[in-house]
């Protein structure tokens, strides 16, 4: 018994303790809850095995990061969730909550977090946060695996493949190709050979929504692999995942494992003839290698270089080692055995009529409520940003929203109102993307958010073709010396032909989008372009070499405050006078400004 904590005998009860250990629950500590749990009811003789009743899991991501770690304490089916919870408050919900049953009110969550999630849609995220993604039994006493037995024992390979096709799940990866029309033309392409890949290189900035899937859900981006690989006849599969996901890997190794000893991997699967099998291979985190291509190149053993189509990877010498290959990302792969075990009917209610189903979405910026949500396309910005993820931080005003990552656009706030699918999305000049969602207000300087991008996607081009190559460069340095106020008359329709030569000649998707931020930028913000080059102004307050700090004269107490901060020694002044910035050494750090409690700094 913990000491100091002798407590009357524990009533008969079924307790179930969840805590989040997805990446977000073990970067607040969420391993260490978990083993204070563990060790403070062992030592008080609670376990599984006896009455009462009580089992400890870990569970995937549970949405609302920003929370963590986040621990449901279920006693007799009646659920609590508590927030914020660090090891050493884990004995005061022992004692009060599962010993006398008495609720925590102090550590529980609000309203605010309930209404997180009343307009979510959890269908590919059904299983994270509830149950452990590292137990198979787990995943097949909530339904896991019940699709592929429907598609081994009751579907022909054609029903199969009509099914997905009738859903008219579009791939969930960025373009939005409907995923039965892809598997169809594997299937048909010539050849005993046939592969499927699952792309888990996640790799746009602050994008996080297959990461979740591979850890709180492994089983079911391989049914779902399962069911295309039957459907058009393939025999082996590869995961590939970027190395920065050690979390993903450890459990989609545990799960292979797992899904091998219960005869769903492997020869002869569920007693059918039915052979397949699926090994991971590790990606170096390089951008290009989401593109397919690129992918396939690295899987041989290659430089991930993107190459000219045709042939397409679905066709003789286009896929890995020139067979036909079906690549999906994960999520697209994970909405299989939905489909297949409640009906293409059910998936095409949620939604939108050309985008049917749900979208997981990871939401961060200046959001008040980041983390990742599960919504039915169709659904509304202004419901995503207010209702979902509470509205601004500092309630500032909201400004735009980039979607679809470096290869996406800024929407302003005019579109507020606008339907989140892909077809919405794309008429506004940005896409849907794997699902980044990065919400900005007032304080963002977009001219710098498009700088931002192109940085990233500068320094990940391949170098292979020339208009990526050079055109991103060309394009980047002319948004330096922007935002460095060194930017000249016809910067911007320069901005514009060049981005547009870009589009339209380079190799691949990541060149070919690469201006996509820089375009939708100059329509909607053109504005501020302007007032960088001709009135050598950031709006925003944000681009450093077009700012001015000064001192008001009637509100300076001479404290001495800024003096002390500046690290320049651009600020002069005795005390109880008026201090003074020396233009000329201000390095534009803002010290000044964060220190004056008098309100006497102000910037321009």
């Amino acid at each position: 018994m913990t000491k100091g904590c002798k407590t009357k005998k524990v009533p008969k009860k079924d307790i179930i303790v969840k805590v989040c250990v997805g990446t977000g629950g073990l970067a607040a500590g969420g391993d260490i809850v978990l083993m204070a749990f563990k060790d403070d009811l062992e030592k008080r003789g609670i376990s599984a095995s006896v009455e009462p009743h009580c089992a400890i899991h870990q569970v995937g991501c549970r949405g609302l990061c920003a929370r963590d770690v986040l621990v449901d304490v279920i006693v007799n089916n009646e659920k609590v969730t508590y927030q914020y919870i660090k090891p050493q408050m884990v004995q005061r919900i022992v004692n009060e909550h599962i010993i006398e049953g008495n609720i925590v009110q102090d550590w529980i969550v609000g309203e605010e977090y309930h209404d997180f999630y009343k307009k979510q849609l959890k269908l590919v995220l059904s299983r994270c946060g509830f149950i452990d993604p590292e137990d198979i039994e787990a995943y097949i006493a909530t339904g896991g695996y019940r699709a592929l037995k429907k598609a081994l024992y009751s579907m022909t390979r054609d029903e199969v493949l009509e099914e997905v096709k009738r859903a008219n799940l579009r791939g969930r990866g960025g373009a939005g190709f409907p995923a039965g029309r892809k598997w169809e033309h594997t299937r048909k392409s010539p050849g005993e050979i046939k592969y499927i890949v699952a792309n888990g290189d996640e790799g746009d900035p602050g994008a996080f929504m297959d990461r979740a899937i591979m850890e709180g859900d492994p089983h079911s981006l391989i049914e779902g692999m399962l069911i295309c690989a039957y459907a058009i006849g393939a025999q082996k599969g590869f995961i590939y995942v970027r190395q920065e996901y050690p979390l993903a890997l450890e459990r989609l190794k545990k799960a292979l494992k797992q899904a091998r000893e219960k005869g769903f991997l492997g020869k002869g699967i569920l007693g059918k003839d039915f052979d397949f099998d699926i090994r991971l291979k590790l990606g170096a985190g390089a951008f290009v290698c989401g593109e397919a291509t690129a992918l396939v190149a690295s899987i041989e053993g290659k430089r991930g270089f993107p190459r000219a189509r045709p042939p397409r990877l679905s066709e003789p010498g286009g896929g890995l080692w020139g067979h036909p290959t079906n690549l999906n990302n994960v999520e697209t792969l994970a909405c299989v055995p939905l489909i297949i075990d409640r009906g293409a009917d059910y998936f095409l209610s949620i939604g939108t009529e050309n985008s049917p189903g749900t979208k997981v979405f990871s939401l961060t910026g200046r959001i008040k409520n980041t983390g990742l949500i599960e919504v039915p396309m169709g659904i509304t910005l202004r419901e995503i940003i207010y209702d979902i993820g509470g509205g601004i931080l500092g309630d500032r005003k909201f400004k735009a929203v980039q979607t679809g990552g470096p290869s996406g656009g800024c929407i302003p706030s005019m579109y507020i109102d606008l339907p989140v699918d892909f077809d919405s999305l794309t008429a506004v000049g940005s896409m849907m993307g794997s699902g980044g969602m990065v919400v900005l207000d007032e304080t963002d300087c977009m001219v710098n958010i498009a700088r931002f991008f192109l940085e990233f996607t500068q320094s990940e081009s391949c170098g292979k073709c020339v208009p990526c190559r050079i055109g991103t460069k060309r394009l980047l340095e002319i948004l330096q010396r922007i935002t460095a106020g060194k930017g000249k008359s016809g910067d911007i329709e320069l901005l514009e032909s060049l981005s547009h030569d870009v589009k339209a000649s380079s190799l691949c998707g990541l060149g070919q989008t690469a201006p996509n931020p820089v375009l939708s930028t100059i329509k909607y913000f053109r504005d501020e372009y302007e007032a960088h080059i001709h009135d050598l102004k950031c709006p925003a307050g944000v681009c450093k070499d077009l700012l001015t700090y000064f001192i008001i004269e009637d509100s300076c107490t001479g404290c001495l405050a800024c003096l002390r901060a500046c690290p320049a020694g651009a600020i002069t002044g005795e005390r109880k006078q008026l201090h003074k910035i020396n233009q000329d050494l201000c390095i534009k750090c803002g010290a000044c400004l964060d220190v004056c409690k008098f309100k006497a700094v102000e910037k321009e």
